[in-house]
């Protein structure tokens, strides 16, 4: 290394000297001191490291060593370390369920549960009346029963768990009769062969992609056939030449052969939501056609927290339960809690309390007006930054749920004059670093034709004045 270089390696303050400076020290006073001290050690490690690279490299930057920089740099990272990863955004994208956003947002009824429950103690599992240990299912499992019209419940952490739990108890060894039309793939990779081969259950597969026919079934039907297994396609529709038996048609075979059907419904819709141009079978539907068994996410079409319900025949649901899987799949009271919260909303009839149902059920002329509105708030504002205008779109459920279904929606569209519609995308999505300041919410919104587009379907009320404060900020700067 240059002898300048060996230098400014010399002169870089020790870990000691930089805590005790005034503005660190204050900053420990908060943060702690063993934070603080290893933030300090790696700025001090990052900057011996470029510092050394500089020394060797033509053209490599050196990184600053005076004690200001410095112990800016350590206040930064410790604030980095502090600041949640998890953090709130606005969803502007008009994808209600969005997976990557964390589906169904819950309703004020379930965060006032979660709240009640999560401070204290509870009677999670502790029977009040006989002073004796309980089981924490009772406190979902009437409700869930009632709304789905089935003689008993429980719940797991997602209905994929849900899905193995059931086959692992009913079939571990032996075969599950399903079309080949129905071995669908769920997010992530995540497909229903490979989770039946991870049960212990044989997947027979019978009939063809497009077409099924009972008499596929009746024919696949062995000494070694222990479930009927039905699959709703939640994310994906096969049109033109097709055709599968009815559920009514696969009950009867399997009581002709004393097999118990098992559905796995995926989204998990409780309440008829025809009226909103939204078709998907209810889990009560299933139960009065008489399936053994149904299974369905908490957090998708049900609008609650992430959870897998399974619901059927008291004598199966039961088996099920004394599974030694099921404790590892079990739900905390927290989600206990919220599950309990929402349905308890569908139990009064109260679907716009929840969220992801009151945004479904919300009209195309709903969406015209508050986009009219909107538009307009921002639009003398932005007058010499950016276009405002207001458009037809769609809207859609998301989440895996509903694929060839769309809510008519109103959107307000902008077309910034000083940034491109990426660029302009990319300030609201990351605020903090277009403005160094984490105030503003993280935006997410859609990219249409170059233009930025909103969907307020997806944006509650209390949210739209911080959304106008984020467009009007990121297009003017």
């Amino acid at each position: 290394m240059q002898p300048d270089a060996n230098a400014r390696l010399r002169d870089i303050p020790s870990v000691d000297e930089l805590l005790g400076r005034s503005r660190i020290a204050a900053l420990m006073q908060t943060a702690g001191r063993n934070l603080v001290t290893e933030a300090t050690r790696a700025v001090l490690a990052d900057v011996r490291t470029r510092l050394k690279n500089a020394a060797q490299e033509t053209g490599s930057e050196a990184a600053s060593a005076t004690p200001e920089d410095l112990e800016s740099r350590v206040i930064a990272e410790v604030e980095a370390l502090l600041t949640p990863s998890l953090r709130r955004a606005i969803n502007a994208t008009g994808v209600i369920l969005h997976t990557n956003l964390g589906r169904a947002p819950l309703s004020s009824a379930a965060i006032a549960r979660i709240a009640a429950t999560a401070g204290g103690y509870s009677n999670l599992e502790y029977d009040l009346e006989s002073g004796q240990r309980g089981k924490r299912d009772v406190h979902t499992a009437r409700l869930l029963a009632e709304i789905a019209g089935a003689e008993s419940a429980i719940v797991v952490n997602n209905n994929a768990a849900a899905v193995f739990l059931v086959l692992n108890t009913l079939a571990k060894g032996d075969e599950v009769i399903v079309s080949r039309g129905e071995l669908i793939e769920i997010g992530d990779g995540f497909r229903i062969p490979d989770i039946m081969a991870e049960s212990g259950a044989i997947l027979r597969e019978v009939g063809t992609t497009n077409r099924t026919r009972i008499r596929d079934y009746e024919r696949a039907i062995t000494e070694r056939t222990r479930l009927l297994l039905r699959v709703h396609p939640s994310n994906f529709r096969i049109a033109g030449f097709t055709e599968k038996p009815s559920l009514e048609e696969l009950v009867a075979l399997g009581r002709r052969a004393q097999i118990p059907v098992f559905e796995d419904l995926g989204s998990g819709c409780l309440a008829d939501l025809s009226a909103s141009g939204v078709c998907e079978p209810l889990a009560r539907e299933s139960s009065r056609a008489g399936v053994s068994v149904v299974s369905f996410s908490g957090d998708k079409l049900l609008g609650g927290p992430q959870a897998g319900v399974i619901a059927g025949k008291k004598d199966l649901v039961e088996r099920v339960r004394r599974n030694p899987l099921f404790r590892a799949l079990r739900v905390d009271k927290l989600t206990i809690a919220a599950l309990e919260g929402t349905l308890q909303s569908y139990q009064r009839g109260a679907l716009d309390e929840i969220p992801s149902l009151r945004m479904i059920r919300l009209s195309a002329d709903d969406m015209s007006a508050r986009a009219e509105q909107f538009a307009e708030k921002i639009r003398h504002e932005l007058a010499r930054d950016a276009a405002v205008d207001v458009r037809e779109g769609f809207s859609v459920i998301g989440g895996g749920s509903t694929p060839d279904q769309q809510l008519p929606t109103y959107v307000v569209s902008i077309a910034s004059r000083r940034h491109s519609a990426a660029a302009l995308e990319e300030r609201l999505r990351l605020p903090a670093a277009a403005e160094k300041s984490a105030s503003l919410p993280s935006i997410i919104a859609r990219i249409e034709e170059d233009r930025v587009v909103f969907d307020l379907r997806t944006v509650f009320p209390e949210e739209e004045s911080a959304l106008a404060a984020a467009i009007i900020s990121a297009a003017r700067a």
